[in-house]
């Protein structure tokens, strides 16, 4: 299970991001296909209430991760929802909790996997964000490390290629790129998108 630490600071990545972002560039396209920056910034914000809510004993309502909804405000939204869910997750036990997850076949998972699987995402979705918007992220060694080494665990394959798949097929990078890139390359990003 990632630290305390690691985790706060994946959200802090997706944060600093949003400090970039501007009404004209919530239309920009993002590394997710189909999505651009508001749609992005959307789906961060409904995962942290999500697994806040899961942290709870309360995730089985799918209710909690349906998107798409007009944000008035959608950085303000995301950073809210970020401080929800470093709250959630700051509870005692929590790693020990079930988290329910609809998203994911509707399975309980062990807290403290939740945790990792948040902390990951957090760290994608801030590089997604970040080069939506012409800039890039800069993320501890240690939580580079921990995604490379999480990435190189989870099988690739045809699964990846289902509808409503996390991650697409990895890509290919040079053995001697940035820890950041080949990480990136094991959940489907291209560390040079959008060339």
């Amino acid at each position: 299970m990632p630290t305390k630490s690691l985790h706060r600071e994946s959200l802090d990545l997706t944060l600093a991001a949003a400090r970039s972002v501007t009404v004209d560039r919530l239309s920009a396209p993002t590394p997710c296909a189909g999505w651009v920056v508001a749609d992005l910034l959307d789906h961060m914000t409904v995962q942290n209430l999500g697994f806040a809510a899961a942290a709870r004993g309360k995730g089985a309502d799918p209710e909690l991760w349906i998107g798409g909804g007009l944000r008035t405000d959608p950085v303000a939204d995301l950073v809210a929802s970020a401080a929800v869910v470093v709250e959630a997750f700051a509870e005692p036990g929590v790693s020990e909790r079930p988290f329910t997850l609809p998203e994911l076949s509707g399975s309980d998972f062990p807290g403290s996997q939740a945790v990792v699987m948040h902390t990951v995402d957090s760290v994608l979705h801030a590089w997604d964000l970040a080069r939506s918007l012409g800039t890039d992220i800069a993320p501890s060694a240690e939580l580079v490390r921990f995604t490379l080494e999480l990435g190189e665990q989870i099988p690739d394959g045809d699964r990846r290629l289902e509808p409503g798949s996390p991650f697409g097929p990895r890509l290919q990078v040079a053995d001697t790129a940035p820890t950041l890139d080949r990480a990136l390359a094991l959940y489907g990003r291209s560390p040079t998108w959008p060339g």
